[in-house]
C-alpha cells in the first residue's frame, strides 16, 4: 500500500517531531468531488468534529463545502475563518444555551432536534428557526452504530414536528445517522424509507417538510476495503428518487469519507520486547494521543519503509496505561528504536480525539 506524498512526509519527519499528522489536500478535493458527482442536487456540510484543523476549514470553504457544528467552539472557530452563517447547520440533537445563543445571533438558521425540552430552548432562544427531526434507524453494517443516544421514532416525529410548529419554529425536514463506517449499502435504502413514512405522515398533519438531511457514514479503506461511494450513492439516489418529491432539498454531513484517506500518521519506534513469545514495538504515538478509535476496533494499516522480512508485531503506544494498545497482529519487518512507522487513513477522529493523557504529545498536522 502506497502512501500519499510519501516523499514530503519524510521530509518533514526530518525537521519535525513525530508523532505528526499529514492530510493530502489532494486527496480532500477528490473526495468532495466524488461526492458531489455521485449524489445528485445535494448540499454538502463537511462534519467538522472529524478534523477541526484551520487548514482543514479554509480549503474546504474554497472548495465551496458548508460545514455541520455541535458547538459554540466550533461556531466560533468557522466565523474566524470567514466561513458564512449560511452554509453552517447545527446537528447535534441536544444543544448548550451557550450554542444556540451564539448560533442563532451570528445568523445560523438550520438545527437539528429529538425532544421536547429542545424544542422549548430553540423556540426561546432562536425563535422562528428552521428545525429537522432526528429519527432512529437501522445501523446495520455499521462500526461505530450511533442508534441509542439519539432519535425518535416514526410516531414521536410528527408529535414533535408539531410541537415546534406551535411554538413557532419552522419544521423543515428529517435527519438521520445509519452510524459510522457503515459497510451495508442497503442502510441508507433503509434509513430513506422510514424518513419517508415520517414525511408522510407529517404532510396528513398540514406540516410540508423540503429536506432530507441524510447524514454521514460513509465507509473508508482501512485494512479491509469497503464499497466505494457510489454504491452507496446509488442506495440513496434510487430511493430518494422513488419516494420523494423531485423538487427534495438533501443535505450530506460526511467527514470520515473526506478526511480518512487523506491522512497519515507519522511516527518513531521508542522501544520494543518479546513478552510471552510476542513481538511487541512501542511507538509515540498511541490510544490517547490519536488513535482512540482502536477501542472501537478500527484498524490501521501501517507500514514502514525499511525493507526485510516481515512479523508479526503487538504494536502499543508511549503511555503506562495497558489499555494503550493499539493493534496486536500488525505485519512489519524488524525495527529498531528510532525508525518510523506510517499509520494510513488516519485523518479522521485522529487528532480530534487526542488528549495529553500521561504528558504524551498531541500530533501537529500539516495539510500538504
Amino acid at each position: 500500500m502506497s502512501i500519499p506524498n510519501l516523499r514530503t512526509i519524510e521530509r518533514i519527519a526530518k525537521t519535525r517531531k513525530t508523532p505528526f499528522l499529514t492530510l493530502d489536500r489532494e486527496i480532500i478535493s477528490q473526495r468532495l468531488a466524488e461526492l458531489r458527482a455521485v449524489i445528485a442536487n445535494a448540499r454538502i456540510f463537511y462534519a467538522l468534529k472529524t478534523n477541526s484543523h484551520r487548514d482543514v476549514i479554509d480549503l474546504l470553504l474554497e472548495l465551496g463545502s458548508g460545514f455541520e457544528i455541535s458547538s459554540e467552539r466550533e461556531l466560533i472557530l468557522l466565523l474566524k475563518r470567514g466561513v458564512s452563517p449560511e452554509n453552517i447547520i447545527v446537528s447535534n440533537p441536544v444543544k448548550t444555551i451557550a450554542t444556540i445563543k451564539a448560533s442563532h445571533k451570528a445568523g445560523v438558521n438550520h438545527f437539528a432536534f429529538d425532544s421536547y425540552t429542545e424544542i422549548e430552548k430553540l423556540a426561546r432562544l432562536a425563535p422562528y428557526s428552521n428545525v429537522y427531526i432526528r429519527i432512529v434507524v437501522s445501523n446495520t453494517g455499521s462500526q461505530w452504530p450511533l442508534t441509542r443516544k439519539f432519535g425518535v421514532a416514526a410516531d414521536t416525529a410528527v408529535e414533535l414536528l408539531q410541537e415546534a410548529q406551535r411554538q413557532g419554529l419552522r419544521p423543515e425536514g428529517i435527519t438521520f445517522h445509519v452510524g459510522s463506517q457503515c459497510m451495508d449499502p442497503k442502510t441508507w435504502a433503509l434509513a430513506i424509507e422510514e424518513s419517508h413514512r415520517v414525511w408522510q405522515l407529517a404532510e396528513e398533519r398540514g406540516i410540508q417538510l423540503q429536506m432530507l438531511n441524510i447524514g454521514g457514514g460513509f465507509p473508508i479503506k482501512y485494512l479491509e476495503s469497503p464499497q466505494t461511494i457510489d454504491v452507496s450513492a446509488n442506495y440513496v439516489n434510487d430511493t430518494i428518487g422513488r419516494l420523494f418529491p423531485p423538487n427534495i432539498s438533501i443535505f450530506i454531513e460526511p467527514g470520515r469519507v473526506l478526511m480518512g484517506e487523506a491522512g497519515v500518521i507519522a511516527s518513531t519506534v521508542i522501544g520494543k520486547a518479546i513478552r510471552s513469545g510476542e513481538k511487541w514495538l512501542y511507538l509515540d504515538v498511541g490510544v490517547f494521543n490519536g488513535l482512540m478509535e482502536t477501542i472501537g476496533d478500527i484498524k490501521y494499516p501501517m507500514i514502514s519503509t525499511k525493507e526485510g522480512k516481515l512479523h508479526k508485531w503487538v504494536v502499543a503506544g508511549p503511555s503506562c496505561d495497558s489499555v494503550d494498545i493499539i493493534q496486536s497482529d500488525v505485519m512489519l519487518p524488524e525495527l529498531d528504536v528510532g525508525d518510523r512507522v506510517y499509520i494510513l487513513s488516519a485523518g479522521a477522529y485522529t487528532t480530534a480525539y487526542a488528549s495529553r493523557f500521561d504528558g504524551t504529545a498531541i500530533p501537529n498536522t500539516y495539510v500538504i
